[in-house]
């Protein structure tokens, strides 16, 4: 019996090359170096830094068949894009990526951190200006808390600034209900694990008494759901007022309440290790107010009292009001002294030590601003 004869040495079966060709035809215009490893960024990461959604929202949006590539609509977020490829989002082109921008917002009590609320409360996005442009929020604050909310155009800067491993620090003003010794809270200083979740050690500093509460200025570095109230309820006292102070080397200052403020361009670039083409030469704006807030939320009762001289001081207690007129210098707003004391070292393409303003003591706001603001009420409202 005669054998068929077999392909030369190297090559595939006729029939393996031509499924090769048609698999290779599957995917338009895919192309991968040499390694086999995909270019470009994945399809979701693409739609988010154009401001379209966030990378979960714009997954949604392709599970629902309205985002087409090279002509073809995709099911799947498991998809490299370059700039040469053409995308369309509802049969509209996408929009060219902006520059990263940065903004600072004192949050008031009683909004939620979120797009929409399915109670029906009211959300950071009713009562941000309208000429905002699309924002995302970096971490969150609850219900209750008030204070330091940082806002960003970008998804890959919201992503970063909130990884653990970026280690830069959050700080607190907090009021408990009790009178506490300093040695109270060593549970918090040394870590505490809480329904089998584990809790990083925190700063933590008594600043004074005040009638029958007690002001704390708190450091985390981690930022998970509740963590200072379920921390301090785990050894007995109950949070009935939380503010943030800073996160990282970004400073609420004399930011007063409701209202935003645009970081400088040269701001975001030196904090965040940024390239200067990746940022705007354009000086930020003004601070501007959002909408009168409403009776949902209220003022918050009780003024913060002024801290003493507390050990571990160096933690960062802050000075004047939380969120009010103090006096402080122009060094103190928005953006701080970064370092090993207040911000922490961040780590990866973010990293290095931080420079610029908050180095050099120059205002990271308040300058005046170009005239041309962006148009149009903000889309996640």
């Amino acid at each position: 019996m005669s054998k068929a004869p077999r392909p030369p040495k190297g090559k595939a079966p006729p029939k393996a090359q031509a499924s090769a060709k048609s698999a290779s035809k599957a995917v338009p215009d895919a192309s991968s170096p040499s390694d086999g490893s995909p270019t470009g960024d994945r399809i979701a990461k693409v739609l988010s830094r154009a401001g379209v959604a966030s990378r979960r929202e714009a997954e949604r949006m392709i599970a629902e068949g309205r985002v087409k590539v090279n002509g073809s609509q995709i099911d799947s977020p498991a998809l490299n894009v370059s700039s040469a490829d053409r995308i369309l989002v509802d049969g509209k082109p996408l929009p060219e990526a902006e520059a990263p921008r940065l903004w600072l917002y004192n949050k008031p009590a009683g909004l939620v951190t979120s797009n929409s609320d399915e109670k029906g409360r009211r959300t950071i996005f009713d009562e941000l200006p309208e000429d905002l442009p699309r924002v995302m929020t970096v971490g969150r604050l609850d219900l209750n808390s008030e204070g330091l909310l940082l806002l960003t155009n970008d998804g890959g800067i919201k992503r970063r600034l909130e990884l653990p491993s970026t280690g830069w620090l959050r700080r607190y003003r907090v009021r408990i209900n009790g009178r506490p010794k300093d040695e109270d809270f060593e549970p918090l200083r040394k870590g505490l694990v809480i329904d089998g979740e584990r809790f990083q050690p925190m700063t933590v500093a008594l600043d004074r008494q005040q009638g029958a509460n007690a002001w704390l200025t708190i450091g985390i570095r981690e930022g998970k759901n509740r963590e200072i109230r379920r921390a301090l309820e785990d050894i007995g006292f109950n949070v009935n007022r939380l503010l943030r102070l800073s996160y990282g080397p970004f400073q609420l200052g004399t930011l007063k309440l409701g209202e935003v403020e645009e970081l400088r361009p040269r701001v975001v670039r030196d904090q965040l290790g940024l390239e200067p083409e990746e940022v705007e030469e354009t000086p930020a704006r003004r601070p501007t107010r959002g909408k009168p807030f409403g009776k949902a939320a209220g003022k918050p009762a009780g003024k913060p009292g002024r801290p003493g001289a507390p050990a571990g001081r160096s933690a960062g207690a802050p000075t004047g009001r939380p969120g009010g007129p103090g006096k402080q210098s122009d060094s103190q707003r928005g953006v701080g002294k970064p370092g090993a004391r207040t911000g922490g070292k961040p780590v990866g393409k973010f990293g290095g030590k931080p420079s610029g303003s908050g180095a050099s003591g120059k205002p990271a706001g308040r300058t005046s601003g170009p005239k041309n603001r962006p148009g149009g009420k903000n889309p996640r409202r």
